[in-house]
């Protein structure tokens, strides 16, 4: 039987994308026992367990015991997972999900723990440096849900579901459109005759310079920013025949111009 109130010292992932592998990887070095990776993928979820160095375990209803299942799937399927576990009474179950609310977790002893980082399977990143946002349902779970999201990060901050909304709407601005911005960079670079790797430094200095800012609208530079509607006419031109890159040009440019002040 877990007590409900002393600290979390053993963690069972439930999932094998890229989330529980980024978990696994930073639980197999921290100071939490990493006890099993239960997935039902018979080739990710091994794989995964390997990384974590522990168990692996195909089907939820029979998960080792832990004082913590961090449910990081799909979603959609975060009730369906947390659902098929068999908890001792006394740990919690909590998810990874951004834009998955509380509720959707069954029993008292529920909790968030929602990594704010891109993940990649093969990739590691420092663990550290990720913020995670966390919520619990009640005020004995907050404390041990803190308290473990804080040996494993610098970073810990409360966040409801409204909140988690939120951050994870800014993620996507911030990561999931700028990287598809940047693959039709490197579309619009390959249909040149030139490679993609041309872009590596300017990208890697873009983000490098918004992260440093205070706020990255101020250190915007290109032709949207000054205004220069004689070289936007020439980038139109070369769109002329792609509607959908002419319209994502469009936006994108009368938002920058907008938000610089200069109208």
């Amino acid at each position: 039987m877990t007590n409900r109130t002393e600290p979390i010292r053993t963690v069972a992932v439930v999932g094998s994308g890229n989330v529980a592998e980024a978990l696994a990887r930073a639980l197999g070095r921290s100071p939490f026992e990493l006890v099993e990776v239960c997935a039902r993928n018979p080739v990710r979820g091994p794989e995964v367990a390997r990384i974590g160095g522990c168990a692996w375990c195909a089907d939820p209803a029979r998960a080792a015991a832990a004082d913590l299942y961090l449910v990081a799937v799909s979603d959609r399927a975060v009730a369906e997972a947390a659902g098929a576990l068999r908890v001792p009474e006394g740990a919690v179950v909590a998810h990874t999900a951004g834009c998955v609310p509380l509720e959707a977790l069954p029993g008292a002893q529920r909790a968030v723990v929602y990594p704010f980082q891109t993940f990649t399977a093969g990739r590691e990143v420092d663990f550290a440096e990720v913020p995670l946002l966390v919520e619990a349902s009640a005020p004995d779970v907050a404390v041990r849900i803190a308290a473990f999201a804080r040996g494993l990060s610098r970073t810990v901050l409360p966040a409801d579901a409204a909140t988690r909304a939120r951050v994870h709407l800014a993620g996507v601005f911030a990561c999931n459109f700028a990287n598809h911005l940047f693959a039709l960079g490197g579309r619009m670079l390959r249909q040149a005759g030139l490679p993609e790797g041309l872009l590596g430094p300017i990208v890697a200095e873009t983000a490098a310079k918004a992260a440093a800012a205070d706020d990255p609208s101020a250190v915007q530079t290109g032709p949207a920013v000054r205004g220069d509607r004689a070289t936007q006419e020439r980038h139109l031109a070369l769109l002329a025949g792609d509607p959908l890159l002419e319209t994502i040009y469009r936006t994108i440019t009368q938002s920058i111009w907008e938000t610089s002040k200069k109208i």
